[in-house]
């Protein structure tokens, strides 16, 4: 009590003052994301036949002072994506960090600022995993979605909720409200010994809509690969690499509220990286089983032009289980661990607009998590998370302002010997200003945020470290777009300019001497770059056609140690120079034909050999689709150059494969 008191006396003093001023998963993996060698470093199709509305990969209108990119409408149905991991990756400045194959762990990079830097939303709530502070996309379809979004720094609109502001960037996932009673049914074939199914119940009754979506999935994934590198060339077959899962979620509107409900279930194979010279000595043999479960609501309502509140809460359990098996006669140790997480969240916003040209909103959210895991020497660890926000908006003639001062506090509660870390609080402001003119819109904002240590790094068996500071980052940006709207066809663009800094990195390092690994506050990255969007789209009649570019320039230098020759001003690992992604549709009636192609350049993956690249790769897509008066079919070839890549070392990703998808609907 008396700390929510002061949080609200907090925001009591920095409104007035705003005013006057208006102008690791498991085990085996944790090491690697933080050691740079994985972390920092558009496949299937949106599963549904529904017609929803046309929207652009695109900056909006009303989020002139974010840098914004969306995805939606027949641009994101023809693209060949089956998560949104897949579609993600066709924004500027995004890296998917994937471990190939239909269950391989896939995270999102913006910017390079790493995945814990990284909000995901799904209506307006966030995705939390307090154990990592990562998401895996992969396990989150595009079938009940109408769009999904990404906004460097925040995304800025009135009556936010507090834990909006308090990432580098914002990915938002929206779900598609229906507008009649429907039933679908749809199988799917494909490569490598894929089959799934889905079924999908809509319905609308007086003023009450919802659905049922539910899927199952099942893939051998065995595709063959070639693996070669400076020293080593390697051809195979991608073995436990198999995954097997079952979704099921669904949704409840009525007017100014929504609810969502979510639970996913599947066991996988973890392959590991491919080793030539251990082939024949580890058989790759760990097994991930995961039930994730979360049910959330909200209620947002505008009393008058003048009044707006928000309240939302949520309860998600995840369980985790990941377990090796080698042979009696390999000197490795077994494993066979447990993780479960409770987490419980709620927010409240109010939103006023005393005048038409101000805005003024505040929040406050709390979320409680806790972690048990059958772990040596772990008992077990609490946290809660208190954020409270301040934000003023201001519109005058084609000048727009946002400024907001974010106030976060993190305490835990262990049973162990050692004791919790020291509770954090610091404070955050983000500013930003805009100024439209005609079709023309130009910006600037700045943007500093932590990331507090997720419980794997403060508490993690060995590894752990209770000392560490949060990870730090400055953010700057200018950009301008540009909209042009005829009567039949639109064109848009958007040009960014970026600088990030981020100090005191959580990174995991062995200690001198021993074979220990430790968490440690080691590093300072410094990223320059430019991302860009262009739009074309054009409708006559019945025909209609499309083509959406994205471009990033990036360059992203370790500047941690000007001592140590063999990193310093050297790239990040995993950061490529250059990308890019187009897609292309043109389509008349019931049939569609979309091309897409994403490029990557070369990446240096270790600063052990900086010689040793990964090779720069394009990987074309090609679908098309035909939706007639109850059916509907897709047919997909994925990869049609038959590119052999990998997005992180020794992880090769599928070849040239193809996808069949039929949909009946009643």
């Amino acid at each position: 009590m008396r700390l929510t008191g002061l949080l609200i006396a907090e925001l009591l003093l920095i409104i007035p003052s705003l005013l006057c001023d208006a102008a690791s998963f498991h085990a085996t993996e944790i090491r690697n994301d933080y050691f740079g060698i994985a972390e920092d470093s558009v496949r299937g199709m949106a599963d549904s036949t529904h017609h929803i509305d046309e929207v652009f990969v695109t900056a909006t209108r009303k989020a002139a002072l974010a840098t914004a990119q969306t995805l939606s409408g027949k641009e994101l149905q023809g693209l060949s994506s089956t998560s949104v991991a897949d579609a993600l990756k066709y924004f500027a400045g995004v890296q998917i960090k994937d471990y190939g194959g239909l269950g391989g762990l896939k995270t999102i990079n913006v910017r390079s600022l790493g995945a814990q830097h990284v909000g995901v939303f799904l209506d307006g709530v966030r995705i939390t995993n307090a154990q990592n502070g990562t998401v895996d996309l992969g396990k989150y379809s595009l079938s009940t979605l109408e769009a999904i979004s990404l906004y460097n720094a925040n995304k800025l609109d009135n009556c936010q909720s507090a834990s909006e502001y308090a990432s580098g960037a914002t990915v938002y996932m929206n779900t598609r409200k229906p507008v009649s009673d429907s039933l679908s049914l749809q199988a799917r074939i494909a490569s490598f010994h894929t089959y799934g199914g889905k079924v999908n119940a809509q319905f609308c009754r007086k003023g009450w809509s919802g659905f049922i979506d539910g899927e199952y999935l099942d893939s051998k994934s065995d595709y063959p690969f070639r693996y070669k590198s400076q020293y080593e060339d390697t051809v195979g077959v991608r073995a436990n690499s198999d995954i097997r899962y079952y979704r099921i979620e669904g949704a409840l509107f009525h007017n100014d509220f929504s609810s969502h409900i979510y639970y996913y279930v599947s066991e996988r194979g973890c392959p590991g990286g491919v080793v030539r010279r251990l082939s024949d000595k580890y058989d790759n043999v760990g097994r991930e089983w995961d039930r994730d479960f979360f049910v959330q609501a909200s209620y947002d309502h505008t009393f008058s032009s003048f009044h707006r509140i928000k309240a939302t809460g949520k309860y998600t359990h995840e369980y985790l289980r990941y377990c090796t098996d080698y042979p009696e006669n390999q000197n490795t140790a077994k494993v066979n661990n447990h993780y479960w997480q409770d987490d419980v969240y709620a927010a409240l916003s109010y939103n006023i607009n005393p005048y038409r040209w101000l805005g003024v909103t505040v929040g406050y959210d709390v979320r409680y998590s806790k972690l048990d895991a059958d772990l040596k020497a772990f008992k077990g660890v609490e946290r809660t998370d208190q954020k409270a926000v301040a934000s003023l908006m201001l519109s005058w003639k084609g000048f727009n302002a946002a400024v907001s001062e974010l106030f976060q506090h993190y305490k835990d509660h262990t049973w162990t010997n050692v004791g919790a870390a020291k509770p954090l609080q610091k404070f955050t402001p983000t500013i930003s200003l805009a100024y439209s003119r005609g079709n023309l819109t130009g910006r600037i904002w700045y943007k500093k945020i932590f990331r507090a240590p997720t419980l794997n790094d403060l508490y993690y068996t060995q590894a752990g470290n209770r000392n560490l500071k949060p990870e730090y980052t400055k953010q700057w940006n200018v950009g301008v777009e540009y909209h042009l709207n005829p009567r039949n066809w639109n064109l848009s663009a958007q040009v960014d300019l970026y600088e990030n800094r981020i100090t005191d990195r959580i990174v995991c390092l062995p200690m001198k001497g021993t074979y220990t690994w430790s968490m440690l506050n080691y590093g300072y990255t410094f990223c320059q770059g430019m991302n860009a969007n262009i739009s074309a789209r054009w409708n006559h009649g019945e025909w209609f056609a499309s083509v959406v570019t994205s471009f990033t320039l990036q360059d992203d230098r370790n500047r941690t140690n000007p001592d140590d020759p063999d990193t310093y001003d050297k790239p990040i690992c995993y950061s490529p120079r250059f990308s890019s992604g187009i897609t292309a549709s043109a389509g008349w009636r019931w049939l569609t034909l979309t091309v897409s192609d994403l490029y990557v350049s070369k990446r240096m993956w270790s600063y052990a050999d900086t010689e040793d690249m990964l090779r720069p790769y394009s990987n074309i897509d090609i679908k098309l689709n035909a939706t007639f008066a109850h059916m509907g079919f897709t047919l997909e070839m994925l990869d049609a150059l038959d590119e052999q890549y990998e997005l992180i070392q020794r992880y090769p990703m599928p070849g040239r494969n193809y996808k069949f998808t039929l949909t009946y609907s009643f």
